[in-house]
Order: C-alpha cells, then structure tokens, then sequence
C-alpha cells in the first residue's frame, strides 16, 4: 500500500509540475521535495526530475504553437543561448554543491516576479521612445542583452531549473516588445530545450543517478499536464496570467526560504 501511494504520488506531482510549467513555471518546486520525501536523495530526485519533466515541456510547447508562430528570428538567437547554458549548468550540478545556487534561488525568483510585474510599463516607455506601440525588432544592445540573459537563465535550469520559466517571462518582458502570451510560448520552448540538454548530459555522464521509474511516472504525469496547461494557459488574460505568476512566484520564494 505504502509502495502504490509512492507511485501515485509521484504521477499526480508530474501532472501538476507539467501543467505549472506551462502556465507559469517552477513545476520543480512541486515534483523536487517530493520525490525528496519518500527518500530519494537530492542528486537522484534532481537528475530522474530534470528527465522526467522533458515530456510535460514537450506537450506544453505543442500546445503553445501558435503563439510560436513569426518567432523564428528571435528563437534563432535565444534557442541556442538556452542550450548552451543548460549543458553548463548541468556540468555543473555534477562538481558543485547544490547549496551553492540553492542560496540565491529565492533573490532570482523575486528578480524575476518584479520584472514581470514592470514588463507592462517598461515596454510602453521603449515603444514611446520607438515612437510604434508594436515593433517587435530588438536593437543591438537589447539583443545581446537577451541572448545573454537567456545563457545565464539556461545555465540555472540545467543546474537546479526552479522558476527557471518565471525568470525568463521577467527578462523577455522587460527587454522585448512581446506579448505575454507569446512570451509564454517562446519560454516554454527555451525552458524545454534546457531541460532536453539536461536530460541528455546525464543520461551520458550522471547514468548511475537517473532512477529510470521516477523518471517514467514523472513523464507521464508531467507530459498529460503538459496538454492540460497548455489549453488553459492560452484562456487566461495578460492580467490574469501575471497574477497567478507573481502569486506563485511568492509561494515558492516562501517555501524555498522557511520550508527547504
């Protein structure tokens, strides 16, 4: 009975982890402490998650497509960035101790949620100063500022991935003239691909840490979650959107500062 309550509990964080990450982000903080409660240690819970959650960025990303769409030159420049930096980032975990990023988890999450909270206001100001309410073209500076800003974010997600989403809605709010539902989308790709490179880097270098049944009921869970999130994230109004953003966001700063 114990056993049957482990693996059902395991699935339904998936689903919910897999439908946050869509919506907003840090599914982790759900599907993490988790698989850290029934007693798996923290390198396992983090490597069989990071796999496991490929599945939900995949479905959630499908559902996003149409918010992906004229997105090409601006995924040719962040796609590849993100990349990157999650193949760092999960060097990384594998020589650093994981306190060592854990420590600012909580000040990057509150970074993000102010960004995302500004976003509105500050793209109104440059789009005044561009004298368009609607350019999407980035200059120089605001490109290599984003292409930046995205190694760094990927670099995070593949070390730990926590809010990984909610960082990267405040930095593409702040610094393009997108949309936040298009934002949504073009995150969700970016957040997938650092998780895929991950994935991939510790199915080559991490094997022995990968507990390939978490990984299956996570994938699961996550990847229907994916397709839930997706049809419901696309419904909600910018407003809307924003506030389920900062209200997670806050919960996660709390339970990451008083309850990790």
């Amino acid at each position: 009975m114990e056993h049957a309550v482990e693996l059902i509990a395991i699935f339904v964080a998936g689903f919910w982890a897999g439908m946050i990450n869509v919506v907003v982000g840090s599914g982790t903080l759900v599907t993490f402490p988790t698989l850290v409660l029934f007693g798996y240690p923290p390198l396992v819970a983090n490597v069989s998650n990071n796999i496991g959650l490929v599945g939900g960025g995949i479905s959630g990303t499908y559902g996003y497509r149409h918010e992906l769409a004229g997105k090409r030159e601006l995924l040719r420049w962040l796609l590849p960035a993100s990349v990157l930096g999650g193949i760092v980032g999960a060097l990384l975990l594998l020589v650093l101790p994981e306190s060592a990023f854990k420590a600012i988890v909580p000040v990057l999450i509150g970074i993000g949620l102010l960004m995302v909270v500004a976003g509105p206001a500050l793209q109104r100001r440059a789009a005044r100063r561009r004298g368009t309410a609607d350019s999407g073209t980035l200059s120089t500076r605001r490109l290599v500022a984003v292409v930046a800003g995205t190694f760094v974010l990927g670099m995070y997600g593949g070390y730990f991935g926590a809010a990984q989403g909610i960082l990267v809605v405040g930095l593409l709010s702040v610094l393009t003239a997108e949309s936040l539902q298009a934002i949504t989308g073009v995150k969700n790709l970016l957040t997938t691909g650092v998780n895929a490179v991950a994935a991939a880097t510790f199915m080559i270098v991490a094997w022995h840490s990968v507990d390939w049944k978490v990984v299956a009921l996570i994938a699961a869970g996550a990847t229907l979650g994916g397709f839930a999130g997706a049809r419901f994230g696309r419904r909600l109004s910018p407003r809307l959107l924003r506030s389920i953003i900062v209200v997670i966001g806050t919960v996660a700063i709390v339970r990451l500062v008083f309850f990790d």
